[in-house]
């Protein structure tokens, strides 16, 4: 088993854990909360980093967890992600900048409205890039289960998505 180092392994998945949380509680501030709760309690387990099979799925359950816990406490579930929240995509001109603004705002809404497991599911998947595995072990359920939601959600968001701009809603 390789030495785990804080500052080489865990501390560079801040950014991942911060997106996650954000997906989450929907509030910047509360997501940095998150991030720095995770990382002050993955450094006092720090004796048990050994015995873990994934530091990366250990923090990744935890940030989870405590950003669940803080939108509960919060009621942060009524705040929509906001485009300047995201990181903007590249355009040749204006127009081509609010257009793409635009369809990121109405596919965060629409990835909003997703219920919570699906949400996640897409979040890990989709735009952290998380294999299923590791996906199903931070969310405590099967390789199966796992695929058949991101589907759902993928197919939800889409239809929405083909509905609303087909129709100019």
């Amino acid at each position: 088993m390789r030495e785990i180092s804080f500052r080489n392994d865990i501390l560079p998945l801040k950014d991942k854990l911060f997106r996650l949380a954000l997906r989450i509680t929907l509030d910047r501030a509360e997501a940095e909360d998150v991030v720095q709760d995770t990382m002050i309690r993955v450094w006092n387990k720090r004796d048990e980093w050994s015995q873990l099979e994934s530091v990366e799925a250990y923090c990744l359950i935890v940030a989870k967890n405590l950003a669940i816990d803080r939108a509960q406490r919060m009621e942060t579930r009524n705040v929509e992600l906001t485009p300047e929240l995201e990181e903007r995509p590249d355009a040749d001109g204006p127009h081509d900048r609010l257009v793409s603004e635009e369809r990121m705002s109405l596919i965060n809404r629409l990835v909003n409205e997703l219920p919570e497991k699906q949400r996640l599911i897409m979040q890990l998947r989709d735009i952290e890039g998380e294999s299923y595995k590791k996906i199903a072990a931070v969310l405590n359920l099967t390789e199966e289960q796992v695929k058949v939601n991101l589907f759902r959600a993928r197919q939800k968001v889409k239809q929405k998505y083909l509905e609303i701009d087909g129709y100019g809603l």
